[in-house]
């Protein structure tokens, strides 16, 4: 298994560019599946997650090539509707292909999702299944698979008891070849459900709202199938800015949307952060006495959870004290344990909430990463250090990042990957 050796406290600099988002990719490919038709996937990153996508698309028949960002995905014919255990155990994501599936040939076999340590199988998939049911389908569950099957699936109305991402897009991509119409109310509001819904009507499919708490979608008989851009990844947007503002440096983060990080640039206004922005770029200044700034994870458009690593680790540079207030996930706050074993001065009050104190210097060590968001938090974190960082289970990164190593040498990190 891999592992990152950095040494810290390099000047960093220059220009990065920002790739597809992860959270848009993970859906389209399993959406290529409502259509028997041939689907090209422009500015498609090449991170473990699409990878273990494209395979599930291969494993059930599918053919699926890839080709410097571009990929091409055909289904014209199924060889099975069972999603492999050794792949759904890989990937929470997993769960995305059952809707399409079972919205295509009225049956579905898969085992539990998996994932990281904060997605691994203890996280429900109660909205998912309470959701395909209220569009007629059955369960059972058996020998460690659940069986969804239905004759046809039928227009419902769905109200999310938990504002959910994945459940949202599940259920308006299963409801797009169902018969009546569907309202999904308390829906997910995110860039990358409004980027999916665009796709879908511009190929057939009748969705109304996705970007708002309600969705409606009349059902139609056939979707098509056609070209899908990935759209930049906010998330990345937003690490690499933190990076840059926790390391004093300037930098020009480019093909990205900072509309889509709106929340987080209001916040470096306040904290006296410097930076310019573009319709599709963000220059980053050096910024001195950054003042520190409690923020609480929310949905979209509030403060992302998956920013709220690296936000912690630039609060360790901050002046002041500030309060992290995890709302999404149980298990995001542990990892601060790893960087007070760095020098940073954090306080866990509960499960869901820590003080960081700042600024605190911050020292090399050798690091295992938990998950995608706290390792890539590690990673900026090595990259303000003193000292030499070694940080293992890389694998975790790069599910959502790609060629980062090479990326961040491209700006002066002293940084190596090593098998």
């Amino acid at each position: 298994m891999g592992k990152f050796i950095i040494n810290g406290q390099k000047p960093l600099g220059g220009q990065i560019k920002v790739g597809g988002a992860k959270n848009a990719a993970l859906k389209i490919i399993p959406a290529s599946l409502l259509s028997e038709q041939a689907i090209t996937i422009d500015n498609l990153p090449n991170i473990e997650d699409t990878k273990r996508c494209l395979e599930i698309i291969e494993a059930l028949g599918g053919t699926a090539s890839y080709r410097d960002g571009q990929c091409q995905i055909e289904t014209k014919t199924l060889a099975t509707t069972q999603i492999p255990a050794e792949l759904a155990n890989k990937l929470r994501a997993s769960i995305m292909f059952v809707g399409p599936i079972l919205a295509r040939t009225g049956q579905v076999s898969f085992p539990h999702p998996g994932g990281c340590v904060i997605g691994a199988g203890t996280r429900p998939i109660d909205l998912f299944l309470e959701g395909f049911q209220a569009l007629g389908a059955k369960i059972e569950f058996t020998n460690g698979y659940y069986h969804l099957t239905a004759k046809k699936l039928q227009g419902a109305d769905y109200f999310f008891t938990t504002v959910s991402v994945t459940g949202t897009e599940a259920l308006m991509m299963t409801a797009t070849l169902a018969s009546g119409q569907t309202i999904l109310k308390n829906c997910a509001m995110e860039p990358e459900i409004v980027a999916l819904a665009d796709y879908l009507n511009n190929q057939g499919a009748q969705i109304e709202g996705a970007g708002t708490p309600v969705i409606t979608i009349t059902g139609v008989d056939k979707i098509n199938a056609g070209a899908f851009t990935v759209i930049p990844d906010r998330i990345e947007t937003g690490t690499f800015a933190m990076l840059a503002a926790a390391s004093q440096s300037e930098l020009l983060i480019t093909n990205c949307y900072p509309e889509h990080i709106e929340i987080l640039l209001n916040i470096f206004r306040k904290q006296g952060v410097n930076f310019e922005q573009g319709d599709n770029w963000l220059k980053m200044l050096p910024s001195k006495n950054i003042q520190a700034y409690s923020i609480k994870t929310h949905e979209y458009p509030g403060f992302p959870t998956d920013l709220q690593s690296p936000y912690t680790v630039l609060m360790t540079q901050a002046n002041g004290s500030s309060i992290i207030h995890e709302t999404i996930y149980d298990r995001r706050l542990l990892f601060t344990d790893m960087l007070t074993q760095m020098g940073a001065n954090i306080i866990m009050c509960d499960p869901h909430r820590v003080v960081v104190n700042g600024p605190t210097p911050l020292h090399g060590r050798k690091l295992t990463s938990p998950d995608l968001r706290a390792g890539i938090a590690m990673v900026m974190a090595a990259l303000i250090a003193q000292g030499k960082t070694e940080i293992d289970n890389i694998y975790q990164i790069e599910r959502g990042y790609e060629n980062i190593a090479e990326r961040l040498q491209a700006i002066g990190a002293d940084i190596e990957r090593v098998d």
